[in-house]
Order: structure tokens, then sequence, then C-alpha cells
């Protein structure tokens, strides 16, 4: 391997076909519910093919072998040889899976590891035409693939190009176009080249120039070559002109390839010709007047730059200070009576907000980087489990901090595979249900204000709470009294008990109890909030709200005694004033009802701060109350500052564990407060 090569290119290939991979996981699955999609066929040829050729270049055989059988099985598939079947999309996919290992070993400097020769042998069985037609082509003008030629046809075209087999009745190209193809040293066809062959197939001149008004060109007519594209006004010549030039060459409905029955599977070659869609093949072909040559137009600045992602955190770090800066200003700003000085901090405020927007958006991802990976996840554990289920995603272009599209990766596979697992039936259970035998699952994202919302939704089974109930007992969760006063939605929540399952056998997908858990401990350190809803055979619906970027957060500053403290503002659900002395006593824990609802009342003061035990604060009293994850508490405060933004900085290597806290920052005043872990500190404490 070509390590020694320029990193510069090895980046450029690693970020090219990262994304062409990406890519190739979801189109492959679109597939196989499509198997006739001609576009969808030739644009994973093309991403087996490009990636073939960066390795190529950068002398990576294992990858190129791997690429080029799975590009021979999609050659095959798109001239209708062989048909799309699930056997075939098993291989493939595995295929797939191997050349990511290898990408990823790629990535990580190391010499990828060859696919299996099983796998290869496997790829090149299913690269030969079957036994039988399975797809009869159209029988239209229009091309069987979509518009796309083959490599043979386009060496067709260039020879013909070339003087060796060049249509009856047409002049030779000119010396001077043969002889830039000749020592060109590839295979790409000029602009001059192309002219040429148009002369030859329609006349010297007929495409030289504008037609003049009242021109049979002008008014409709002229080479049926350009009817196409004659209102088009680009200078692009399409995929129909392009066929029916193939057409003069090798006769109507005539193709180079015909008569052969597999594609030459021994080859190696990391770059084969470039298709009939590559742009510097496509002169100008249209009727209206030539631009100027391209070699006299500048070339296009670059218009995006690659920065190292550290880089962009130690911006984001100093854009934090700057905030930290502002709101101290800000503070002194409203407390001086100085105009000039309080317009100053204003301008100072518009533009730090601004900044640190700005500075966010490059630290933004879009959460398709997640999503890409579903259809997969889904379509093997559908196959695995012989159920029938389409995935619908919605907002896959919804951005958030790129940690945060990382961190969410697996508690979402967690969900969605419990979706498919647990809540799509069997098709014949659905059917008996009355409901088609394919299951839907709905993956959404949308964003919400400073937060993003992702929801989950099956049409499956749903939950039943009474068994939910019997399982919380038999678990010991809860004593049957109980678990006879949990409503619906708190039923729901048990799923995220440690341990907690349904499932009467255990499989390799689930029924051992971990996962759910999982998902609501990584949704909590996010600083995120989950919630469930089902109804018993309808579905069920769990909505994830996250915050956009963990970088800088929205807090609610309260006092207890004299030290300050950042509740996140995620976790606030409302404030309000209590009278102490009207609380009650449930299950031994003192409680407070607000609108027919129970709070457990915790008084945090005596956690947090040094003789807190000591308080003995009567009368009313400032309650916040909290959400951690799917419970809602109340806490008793003392002051109640305002809300604020922060920057979450780490507490000191003495301080760090401490339960119930996240942190620490710098308040508007110059004090430093602590910010509260609320999942910690009730698991801690409570």
């Amino acid at each position: 391997m070509a390590f020694d090569a320029d990193e510069e290119i090895l980046q450029d290939f690693l970020i090219e076909a990262g994304e062409i991979l990406e890519k190739l996981s979801e189109q492959l699955v679109d597939l196989e519910q499509n198997p006739d999609d001609s576009d969808l066929l030739n644009a994973i040829f093309r991403g087996f093919h490009t990636v073939k050729g960066g390795a190529g270049f950068l002398q990576l055989d294992a990858l190129v072998n791997c690429c080029h059988s799975a590009e021979n099985v999609f050659d095959i598939l798109r001239n209708h040889k062989r048909r799309v079947d699930s056997d075939l999309m098993d291989v493939v996919l595995e295929a797939l899976d191997n050349v990511n290992a290898m990408f990823e070993q790629v990535r990580n400097h190391e010499e990828p590891t060859p696919a299996p020769d099983a796998l290869i042998a496997a790829l090149d069985a299913f690269a030969e035409p079957a036994n039988h037609t399975a797809v009869t082509p159209p029988t239209s003008d229009a091309p069987a693939d979509g518009g796309d030629i083959t490599d043979d046809e386009f060496e067709q075209l260039l020879d013909a190009l070339q003087g060796h087999d060049a249509p009856q009745g047409a002049a030779a190209p000119a010396p001077e176009a043969a002889g830039a193809a000749d020592s060109s040293g590839d295979e790409e066809i000029t602009d001059d080249e192309f002219e040429a062959l148009l002369d030859q197939l329609h006349g010297k001149g007929q495409f030289s120039g504008a037609p003049e008004a009242g021109s049979e060109a002008a008014n409709g007519g002229g080479a049926d070559l350009v009817d196409a594209g004659s209102t088009g006004g680009d200078d692009l010549i399409t995929d129909d002109e392009f066929e029916k030039l193939l057409d003069e060459l090798h006769g109507k409905g005539g193709s180079p390839t015909s008569a052969a029955e597999a594609p030459d599977t021994g080859s190696r070659d990391p770059a084969p010709p470039p298709r009939a869609e590559t742009k510097a093949a496509t002169p100008d072909a249209t009727p209206a007047a030539k631009t100027a040559p391209a070699k006299d137009t500048p070339p296009a600045g670059e218009t995006t730059v690659r920065v190292d992602t550290k880089r962009l955190d130690d911006i984001m770090n100093m854009v934090g200070e700057l905030v930290l800066v502002r709101n101290r200003l800000d503070r002194l700003g409203s407390a001086s009576e100085d105009e000039q000085l309080q317009k100053a901090v204003s301008n100072l405020d518009v533009v730090t907000t601004d900044l640190q927007s700005a500075v966010m958006q490059t630290r933004m991802q879009p959460i398709k980087k997640v999503f890409g990976r579903f259809p997969r996840v889904v379509r093997d554990l559908a196959r695995n489990l012989n159920k029938e289920v389409n995935l619908v995603m919605h907002g896959e272009e919804t951005d958030l901090d790129k940690n945060l599209v990382e961190a969410l990766s697996d508690p979402l596979v967690h969900l969605v595979r419990n979706s498919v697992d647990h809540g799509i039936e069997a098709p014949d259970v659905r059917e008996r249900a009355g409901k088609p035998p394919m299951g839907t699952v709905t993956l959404s994202a949308e964003q919400e204000g400073d937060h993003i919302l992702l929801a989950i939704e099956d049409d499956g089974a749903g939950m039943d709470p009474e068994k939910l109930r019997q399982k919380a007992v038999e678990k010991g969760v809860y004593d049957q009294d109980a678990a006879d006063r949990l409503t619906e939605a708190e039923c729901f929540n048990l799923i995220f008990s440690a341990g907690f399952s349904t499932k009467e056998q255990i499989s390799d997908v689930s029924g051992r109890g971990v996962g759910m858990d999982v998902v609501k401990t990584k949704i909590g350190q996010l600083n995120g909030q989950i919630n469930v809803k089902s109804e018993l055979g309808k579905g069920s619906r769990i909505t994830i709200k996250v915050p956009l970027t963990l970088a800088i957060m929205p807090t609610l500053m309260i006092m207890l005694g004299e030290q300050s403290f950042a509740l996140p503002l995620v976790n606030v659900v409302e404030i309000f004033h209590l009278d102490l002395t009207k609380t009650n006593i449930v299950d031994g824990r003192e409680c407070i009802v607000v609108r027919d609802r129970v709070f457990p009342l915790f008084h945090i003061k005596r956690w947090l701060v040094r003789n807190g035990d000591g308080d003995t604060t009567t009368g009313t009293a400032h309650v916040v109350i909290v959400a951690m994850g799917t419970r809602q508490v109340g806490f008793v405060v003392d002051q109640l500052v305002g809300q604020e933004e922060v920057v979450i900085k780490p507490l000191g290597r003495a301080l760090q564990g401490t339960p119930g806290m996240a942190g620490a920052t710098i308040t508007g005043d110059g004090r430093i407060a602590l910010i509260i872990d609320v999942p910690s500190l009730l698991q801690h404490y409570s």
C-alpha cells in the first residue's frame, strides 16, 4: 500500500470514498425494494467503480479486488442479464461490510485485510448471466439502463472516432483530432474530437454555430440529435441525444456488447474508461451560439476548506470564554448609568451572539449521519426475524452538534431494533389483526427552538400496561399495591428499568433486559429527555429531546445559602412558590400535589451545602419542578437568580467524579457556580 504517498491525496480519497460508502448502504436497501430501478443500479455501479478507482491509485489491491467483483455484479444487473433477489443482496451487502472494514483499516493506516475467497467467488458467480432471462429489456428507443452506455460501447465509440471502425460512408476523422486522441494517453474524448465525429455523421459544419433567424433549425427543425436539447439552453448533450448517436454507429437497438454473454471478470484495471455522462465528453451540442472555450474562463475558486475538528473545538472554547466575558460586562453595564457604556455592551452582546451562532454552525452535521445506517439495520433484522418492515425517515437534514450526532448513534440503534423486534408483529399475526402484513417504523427529526426532537414510531402491537405492572411485581421493582397505583405513562416508563424485559425467550436480538436502560442513561448524560406513548394493538411512539449543542448551555441560576448553582434549563419544567406547611407524606416520602399530580419533594440544600442539614425553612419557598428522563420531581431552593447561558468547564482533579455535579462555570457577577447533573444527583442522594 502506498501510504508513503501524499497524505492529502489519501485524505481526499477517505473523504470521497467515505461519503460514497455511506450512500451505498442506503442505496442497496432501496434497490431490494425497487429491483428494476435503472438509475439506482447505475448509481451503485458508479459507487463501487469510483471507490475501486481511488483504491487502485493508492495500490490498495484487496479493496480493488472486492469492489471490482461487486462492480461486475451490477454491470450484469444493469444490462438486464440477471435479476435482483434476496440471495444476491445478502452477498452484496456482505461485500459492502468487507469494503467498509477495509476502509476503516486504511483510515487507521493499516494494510487492508482481503475479503474471504468464498465471498469473491460468490460475487463472481452472481456476475455471470442467469440461466434464464429475468428481465426483458425495454423495446422502446430509450436505453434499457437509464441512459448510460457500457465501457465496451464507449471503446467502440472511440474506435469510430479514431477511424478503426468508422460507420460505412463516413470519412475518417480529421488528422489533428485523431492525433489528439492518440497522444492524450487516456480514453477521454475532447470537444474537438466529438465535433469531428458529429461532422462524420451529419455533415461538415452542422453544429458549427447558431442558426440564422428563419432557418429550419431556428423554427424547430434541424438534426434529430439536438431536438431534445434545443430549448434547454445548456451546452451539455442529453442521454437521449447520445443514444441516438449510438444508434447511428451500431444500428437501431444495437450495442457492441449485445453478443457478449458476460463482462471480462479477469480485468482488474482500477480505472476503466469514463461513461457517457462524464462531462469531459459532452461538448456544445445545441444549435445555440457557442460559448467561449473553457480554457478562456478563469477556474472557479474553491468554496470549501478542510479544518481539523480539534481546531473547531478550540475556537468553540474561545467563544465560550467570550460569552462569559459578555455576561460579566452585561451585568456591569446594567448596573452603570453611563449610556455610552450600555450601548457598547449592547453591541458586544449582539456581535458575540452572532459569532457564537456562526461557530456553532461550523460544528453542525446533519443527523443523516446517524439515520443513514438504519435502512441496513432494519433490513437485516427483519430478514433474521422473518418479518416485513418498511422504514420511513423524515428530517434527515436536521443539523445538530457533531458530538451529539456521534453520541446518539447507539441509543437510536437500540430503539429502532426494539421497534422491529418487540413492536412489529409477524406478517400472519398482523393479517389476523386486520393489518397489512408489512409493518412500518418511522424515524423522524426536527428542530424545536434550541433543541432537537427525535421520534421512533411503529404501527406494531403496542404495550399492555397490565402486563408491565405484572412484570414489575415479578421483578421486585414494585409491590402489588404500588404497581396498581402506577399510571399508564409510568407503566410504559418501566421498560427503561435495568434488567426489565417483557420478552419470554432470550435471543441474540433481545430479551436480557439490557439496552433500554442504557438508552435512558445515555440520553440523561446528554441533558436530554425521553418519553413513551403506546396504544395496545396500534403501536408505540418514543420521543427524545436533546439540546442542539453541549458546549454552551442555557441554565436557570439558583442560590442555595450563599452558593450559586446552575440547573440545565432543559431539565426545568416549571417554577412556583410553595407553602411548605402543606406538603404530604406518601410512601414515607415528602411530596407536593400540583394540579392533581404528585411530585416527590427534595431539599437539595441539605445535600449540596455544608450545614444545609440544619436548615429549618418554613413558610413559603421556591420550588423548581425538574425532569429526569421520564420522572419529574420538585427541588426546594432559596433564591431564583434568572436564566443565563453558561460554558461548561470540567471540574478540577480533586472534584472530578463528585456526585450530582456536571462541571462548573463563571457567572455574570464573577462568581463560580457548580452545574447540577440532575440524574446523577437524584441517583446518588435520593
